[in-house]
């Protein structure tokens, strides 16, 4: 998904060589299957090649993925993913003002 969104548009074939340590091309092409039939990427035919496209702009997917990981693995307690991250992290001085900043504007609401 990410080299998709990096890209706007990509193939199977730029997906496969834009990864490190890549899995095989089939595998590749397998995966932006799945990832179209789970509504992520859709895809239009250039001759023999199809072309993937995301369907939501990366910071939607984003926060899509986030509130999945936080269900997931935070009973869904944004607190303590929060917690976690910031007890396993070292966050410089601009981040942590950022997360004050949101947390100020949430209180406000």
């Amino acid at each position: 998904m990410d080299v998709i969104h990096t890209k706007g548009e990509a193939t199977a074939a730029d997906v496969h060589a834009s990864l490190p340590d890549a899995p095989s091309y089939s595998a590749v092409r397998a995966l932006l299957r799945i990832l179209e039939e789970k509504g992520f990427l859709k895809h239009h035919e250039d001759g023999p090649r199809y072309v993937y496209q995301p369907t939501e702009a990366r910071e939607t997917a984003s926060r899509s993925a986030l509130q999945r990981v936080v269900e997931t693995f935070f009973e869904g307690s944004l607190a303590n993913a929060v917690a976690a991250l910031a007890d396993d992290e070292k966050l410089s001085p601009d981040e942590l003002q950022r997360i004050e900043t949101v947390i100020k504007k949430a209180k406000a609401r």
